[in-house]
């Protein structure tokens, strides 16, 4: 019986990728784990989802950034969940892509959006921060714009006197994470279609 399972652990481990990344894939968020499930870290939760579909470990730290690398559309990518708590998040963006010299075009940032409801996504090709802490570290360390962006929403705060802090660091409810699941997966299938150098068509499929 021993055997068998050694076998199947075998079978499900894919071979480590190496190497220089030509994208590199960032998902915003706080690393502590009392943040897990707040709508701040919804771009974490789509790095976790796109490393659960490709087979990647996102646990190597480095770049101040907890890091894996994986293989999308024959491409080698880095994912990338910086370390730095949200406001600093262009410090781990800079030092890797200054590292392996990875353009702004082949940088994709996926982050929450307040202005889109929960089940709700949109990808950019380039913009300002939109009033984004961790946007405006990237736009400002790294002295571009011109990276794709998918954002994920998760819905606006309740009424316009609520703290915007309190709100972007509360958590999804049961509900919510019900509808954002989706939204994980198709960020997933967004990031193929950048990486092959099919934005507009990523547009089109989940604007």
């Amino acid at each position: 019986m021993y055997d068998i399972f050694e076998k199947l652990k075998t079978l499900n481990t894919k071979p480590s990728v190496t190497g220089t990344p030509e994208f590199l894939v960032v998902g915003l968020g706080n690393p502590e784990p009392k943040y897990d499930t707040t709508r701040h870290n919804a771009g974490f939760m789509a790095i976790d989802r796109i490393a659960q579909k490709t087979g990647c470990k996102v646990d190597q730290l480095k770049f101040k950034s907890l890091y894996g690398m994986c293989e999308i559309e024959g491409k080698k990518v880095m994912l990338m969940k910086p370390s730095t708590y949200m406001n600093n998040s262009g410090e781990a963006v800079r030092e890797a892509s200054q590292f392996y010299k990875i353009g702004s075009e082949h940088i994709i940032v996926i982050f929450d959006d307040i202005s889109l409801d929960v089940g709700k996504m949109r990808i950019r090709r380039k913009g300002s921060d939109g009033g984004h802490n961790g946007i405006k570290s990237i736009i400002y360390l790294t002295g571009s714009d011109q990276y794709p962006r998918i954002k994920i929403g998760v819905g606006k705060k309740p009424h316009p006197d609520y703290d915007l802090a309190a709100w972007v660091l509360g958590h999804f409810s049961d509900e919510d994470m019900k509808n954002l699941s989706p939204v994980l997966d198709n960020s997933f299938e967004a990031v193929k279609e950048i990486v092959k150098g099919n934005i507009d068509r990523a547009m089109n499929l989940f604007n």
